[in-house]
């Protein structure tokens, strides 16, 4: 323990000083960089449990042949798959499955098709 100096000048121990001394936590952090089709060479890293929640849930949703699924289907696909642990309510599930889609494209996992009308999206492999 350490010992402080009270005000009437004698040392005082503190009985929680114990506890912060010789404990040193590391958090380990879980995130994954991505990247975007729209944006060449950006990368960021995000959540980890989170990208690949949604990556999983995605890849289950999305067909192999078009016709596809737009952006709006994609979203309202995915979330009866998310852990409700990581996605409360689907809370940001919106932001996440863009993510995901974008990343997925730039490393040519999910396939655009461009001259579709609203935009769809299928698994390239």
């Amino acid at each position: 323990m350490r010992c402080r100096r009270h005000r009437s000048g004698h040392h005082h121990t503190h009985p929680h000083d114990h506890e912060h001394e010789h404990v040193h936590k590391v958090a380990t952090v879980d995130r994954v960089a991505v990247a975007s089709i729209n944006v060449p060479g950006y990368f960021r890293t995000v959540d980890g449990p989170r990208y690949r929640a949604m990556k999983k849930a995605l890849l289950k949703v999305l067909p192999k042949k078009a016709p596809g699924l737009t952006q709006t289907e994609m979203m309202r696909a995915v979330l009866p798959h998310l852990p409700a642990g990581l996605f409360p309510r689907g809370e940001k599930a919106v932001w996440w499955v863009k993510c995901v889609q974008l990343d997925l494209e730039a490393k040519q996992v999910v396939r655009r098709d461009q001259a579709a009308k609203p935009l769809r999206w299928t698994r390239a492999r």
